[in-house]
């Protein structure tokens, strides 16, 4: 296996209600959070991978969003071995590569974690912007500084925009 396919193809998820504040999630049974991140099935395109585990994951439907951005590049991190899912080590995946999107809501949503197969989530936050550094895993961190920055921009455009 060479090494770009070490990587698990990804989604990650930026998802900001009309409050500027974005949506972090509570991984089950633990204190660790993240936001939605899931990944793409197949010739699945990375947008649509987006909106399928939007819905699958925090039960958002795609007409309740619109998109702001998304990450121009790749981004990819490796998984501590003793953290890495077993049928995942069984494929000789160590990390995630991820295009990461940013959606704002365009309506009053319930959060949801009903649809996923996977029963990642057990709670949820509004929180602001740079908050999910705080909380994020340490060997995640650097995928979301780099994000949080690279979307800033659309963040702050959509904000100066509506007022």
């Amino acid at each position: 296996m060479n090494e770009s396919n070490a990587y698990r193809l990804n989604v990650g998820l930026i998802i900001v209600n009309d409050f500027g504040k974005v949506l972090l999630c509570r991984r089950q049974n633990s204190n660790r959070w993240q936001f939605p991140q899931g990944g793409i099935d197949g010739k699945e395109k990375p947008v649509n991978a987006a909106k399928r585990e939007m819905f699958e994951e925090v039960g958002i439907k795609p007409k309740s969003v619109k998109l702001i951005g998304k990450t121009t590049n790749w981004v990819e991190y490796k998984v501590p071995r003793e953290k890495i899912k077993l049928h995942f080590k069984k494929k000789g995946i160590i990390g995630q590569r991820q295009k990461w999107f940013m959606f704002k809501l365009k309506e009053d949503v319930d959060i949801s974690f009903d649809n996923d197969p996977d029963n990642e989530f057990d709670s949820y936050s509004w929180v602001s912007y740079w908050h999910p550094l705080s909380k994020i895993v340490s060997f995640k961190r650097h995928v979301y500084q780099r994000v949080l920055h690279e979307l800033l921009h659309n963040y702050n455009n959509e904000f100066l925009n509506d007022n």
